[in-house]
């Protein structure tokens, strides 16, 4: 049944005459009877509440509490409808009927105007039910206020079944007055129904029609006249169709070809050129599924883009095997297992066959577009002899696409070359002036000092300097000064000999041996015990020592390197460090610089660490989002390069999608200590850590050291206080 036919004008009259009456007698009669009922309940809850008023003044005055709670509970019980009942005086609630306490909220949501009659307001609780709330003085006020709850819900349930009951009746009507009107109407209007639908067909270019009717009426008369046009119609068309179609058809192509040769000459990059052309192919052939690949100069892949079902055009990865392909002359149709199983991967996974049509510009094969055709395929050869055409007149286009492509990737490639220095990753000019040194320095055997702070990338820049090196051939050893006790370190550094002390059961070599002929770094040199910086001042002089339990003296061809995190000209003033052996090693001092200080290096080093740890994890993760981006460059990074590290792989292993979003950052970046800007100066208040620190030996100061008088100053245990202490490292300054 059509809207737009004269049955369906008639039906839709009645139904909604009878169904717009039905809806506002029904509407009218339960907004009537539910606004009536609930004028009874508020009346029935003044009523209540004046009752219980009176019946409890006597229990108030007499302070008879229990008597009062019972009354109170006796009227919850019997009368359904009240929801809750208490009774306040002075700012004391005396009894209620709540099981799970009293909402302090309730008390202040209605209140007495008059102490001659009682208030009602109407309420909502936080779950969304209504109740009529009355404050109901009792004797005047003298004895307190009766607050009463009546519910809402029975009475609105009364309301909505009454509803339910007109909308049913009201159907009832409805149903009875459209069957009897869709059979008077159908009656009627049948013949005309039939010639109309008739006529609607041959609207639509359908001809194969025959209207019959038995009725010698003004119906007849018209259909009789109506079937004889048609046959005539039918004729002229048929001859009209074969004439027009190939010429349609025709027109259709080259104005589309026309179209696409003249604005595909407006895409600069091979990404747009390759999305434009999918998108155009679509439209001439049935076959939806496509798959273009570039070749660069090597006939290898430059790039693939694929377009299935109206996707955007998607990237693919290079690399697939186009032996089989570089060659084509012409369109050529093939079974899909004769290529390499990546090209036909997805994208064409489900065709049958392949039309391949190659791309080529002045003899030299640019790319090759390949149709999946499924079994079932309604592909024309002459569409794809358009597609061919078109290729042919813009390889111009995607010949300079294609120089362009592969010109940014080598730009990008030296970029990314230029930045990173025998596995340092850095342009910032401070690290250019740390390269530069180490290739000055590296041909030498001069002992170099590195400094910076943990995580600076200390270790790094002395394996590049031992990789510049003459000695690159030659072993590269590093041990950490501060992971041994004094008792085991000139053990490690040094050796020992059989039963030179208790464990020692068999001879062991040490560091410096390990490293004769190469380089050996002594990282965290300033957490050396002084009775082995004696020794080691010696092997830096000599570069001779004995094996702790040994006579032997061993001679050894090292390069010395050390690193420590800490500031040994303050460690040589206060005596933890000797002053020779300081001067021995500081001999090329090397300072890394924080990595808050080449905050341009932070993209950078995000972007190196997220394709490694993407490789890893098989994820596929491109980039940062902008917000994340900027979370990053404003985080302080006390952690230096290694937090950074460890941050961006905690971003890949969390992240969902295609780019890091700020959710995926661990949450100490998330709620990060920012700096404050005064002016057009930036203010650089520190870590929280050094901020904690720089407290700590200011308190002490400020108490002569006593580390009982600066605890209670700082508002901590003196067990918290050492603990700081160490964790810090924190003491006294030798004068």
């Amino acid at each position: 049944m059509r809207l737009q036919s004269l049955r369906s004008k008639l039906l839709l009259a009645v139904f909604l005459l009878v169904i717009g009456s039905g809806v506002a007698i029904s509407f009218l009669v339960t907004r009537q009877y539910g606004q009536s009922l609930l004028d009874a309940a508020a009346a029935q809850a003044e009523h209540q509440a004046h009752a219980l008023a009176l019946e409890s003044a006597d229990k108030i005055l007499t302070n008879d509490l229990v008597s009062l709670q019972k009354l109170l509970d006796y009227q919850r019980k019997t009368h359904p409808s009240i929801a809750y009942l208490f009774v306040i005086r002075d700012g004391d609630v005396l009894s209620h009927t709540f099981t799970n306490g009293l909402p302090v909220e309730l008390i202040a949501a209605n209140s007495l105007v008059s102490n001659t009659g009682g208030n009602l307001k109407r309420i909502e609780s936080t779950k969304g039910d209504r109740f009529f709330d009355i404050a109901w003085p009792v004797l005047s006020g003298k004895a307190g206020i009766l607050r009463l709850g009546l519910s809402e819900k029975p009475y609105r349930q009364q309301v909505f079944h009454l509803a339910i009951q007109m909308m049913l009746l009201t159907l009832g009507i409805l149903f009875i007055a459209l069957a009897v009107s869709f059979f008077f109407i159908r009656r009627v209007t049948k013949p005309l129904g039939l010639l109309a639908g008739a006529v609607e067909k041959f609207g639509e270019g359908n001809l194969d029609i025959c209207v019959e009717m038995d009725k010698a009426d003004e119906v007849g008369t018209l259909a009789a006249s109506f079937q004889k046009m048609i046959s005539r119609v039918k004729d002229h068309t048929c001859r009209l169709e074969e004439k027009t179609s190939e010429l349609d058809r025709a027109y259709r192509q080259t104005r589309s070809s026309l179209s696409i040769i003249q604005k595909i000459g407006a895409q600069t990059t091979l990404r747009d050129v390759a999305s434009y052309l999918l998108e155009k192919f679509g439209e001439i052939v049935s076959c939806r599924q496509m798959l273009v690949l570039f070749y660069n100069e090597n006939r290898s892949v430059l790039a693939a883009f694929s377009q299935k079902q109206g996707a955007p055009a998607k990237t693919e990865m290079s690399g697939y095997d186009t032996a089989a392909v570089i060659d084509l002359r012409r369109i050529t149709f093939l079974e899909t297992g004769a290529f390499n199983g990546a090209v036909v991967s997805d994208t064409l996974s489900s065709a049958d066959r392949l039309a391949a049509i190659p791309i080529r510009h002045e003899g030299q094969p640019l790319g090759t577009l390949f149709v999946g055709c499924p079994k079932d395929c309604r592909c024309d050869t002459k569409e794809l002899e358009v597609i061919d055409l078109i290729l042919k007149q813009t390889a111009g286009v995607i010949k300079r696409a294609s120089l362009y492509e592969t010109e940014i990737r080598d730009l990008q490639g030296r970029i990314e070359v230029s930045t990173e220095f025998s596995g340092i990753v850095g342009k910032d000019p401070k690290m250019q002036t740390v390269y530069k040194l180490i290739e000055d320095i590296a041909p030498t055997d001069a002992t170099v000092l590195i400094q910076g702070e943990s995580g600076t990338g200390k270790e790094l820049v002395a394996h590049a300097v031992h990789l510049k090196s003459l000695r690159r051939d030659k072993p590269f050893v590093v041990i950490n000064c501060s992971a041994y006790p004094a008792t085991l370190l000139e053990s490690e550094l040094f050796g020992h000999e059989k039963g030179a002390f208790t464990g020692a059961i068999r001879q062991k070599m040490g560091r410096f041996e390990q490293a004769d002929g190469g380089t050996i770094l002594l990282d965290e040199i300033g957490e050396i015990h002084p009775s082995a910086q004696i020794k080691l001042l010696r092997v830096i002089q000599t570069h001779k020592f004995e094996r702790v339990g040994g006579e032997q003296t061993i001679s050894v061809d090292i390069r010395m390197l050390s690193a420590t995190n800490r500031n040994l000209i303050k460690e040589v003033q206060s005596g933890r460090f000797r002053e020779d052996l300081f001067y021995r090693l500081n001999v090329i001092p090397l300072e890394l610089p924080p990595l808050r200080k080449r905050r341009n290096d932070i993209p950078l080093l995000a972007r190196w660490f997220l394709r490694r740890f993407a490789a890893e994890q098989d994820k596929v993760v491109q980039g940062f989002s902008t917000e994340a981006m900027r979370q990053l460059l404003d985080y302080q990074w006390p952690g230096n390069v290694r937090e950074l590290e460890n941050s961006i792989e905690h971003s890949v292993v969390l992240s969902k999608g295609e780019q890091v979003q700020v959710s995926d950052l661990p949450s100490g970046i998330r709620t990060r200590i920012t700096s404050t800007r005064v002016g057009d100066v930036e203010a650089d208040h520190g870590t929280i850590m050094e901020n904690e620190a720089r407290l700590l030996r200011d308190s002490l100061d400020a108490c002569g050291w006593n580390k009982k008088a600066a605890a209670r100053r700082l508002g901590i245990s003196r067990s918290t206080l050492y603990d700081k202490l160490k964790k810090y490292r924190i003491t006294p300054t030798i004068h």
